[in-house]
């Protein structure tokens, strides 16, 4: 590993935009008018893309491949 601090903040950003994507399911039912919700959601989506993408570059190809792999649903019934 090149440099573990820049591992942690990289692991930090994406669990921000993990963070960002669950807020999602909680915009609409802000008290909010629609053009502040629409907004919201808009911000929250490109931050979210932002984040990952940026904590991707600082944890490397083979961590996000690995956490890709482990996400696509595709393999959530495989047997090992």
């Amino acid at each position: 590993m090149k440099n573990k601090v820049l591992y942690k903040v990289g692991w930090v950003f994406i669990i921000i935009a993990c963070l960002l994507w669950i807020s999602l399911v909680v915009i609409p039912f802000l008290p909010f008018s629609l053009g502040m919700k629409a907004a919201a959601v808009t911000g929250a989506i490109v931050l979210a893309e932002v984040f990952f993408w940026i904590g991707a570059i600082f944890v490397g190809k083979e961590v996000i491949t690995k956490y890709k792999k482990y996400l696509n649903p595709k393999n959530w019934q495989k047997n090992k």
